[in-house]
């Protein structure tokens, strides 16, 4: 699972690489992006997806859950 990911960073699209090239299909399509509101949400002891459930970082873990659950 690609978590903090910055595809504007080049660290984020080499640890990608090397992920995928290491585990293959092992790694998730979906990549949860660095975001503020993701690291705010613990402080008001809510899960992003309550806190902010439009926030970029709550979309992609929606996301990242429907890949698990129908990941076969």
């Amino acid at each position: 699972m690609l978590t903090l990911y910055d595809g504007r960073n080049r660290l984020s699209l080499m640890v990608e690489k090397d992920a995928r090239d290491t585990l293959g299909e092992l790694v998730f399509k979906t990549k949860v992006p660095r975001n503020v509101r993701v690291s705010e949400a613990p402080s008001f002891a809510l899960p992003v997806v309550e806190y902010d459930p439009m926030s970029k970082g709550s979309i992609a873990y929606r996301a990242l859950a429907q890949e698990i659950v129908y990941k076969t």
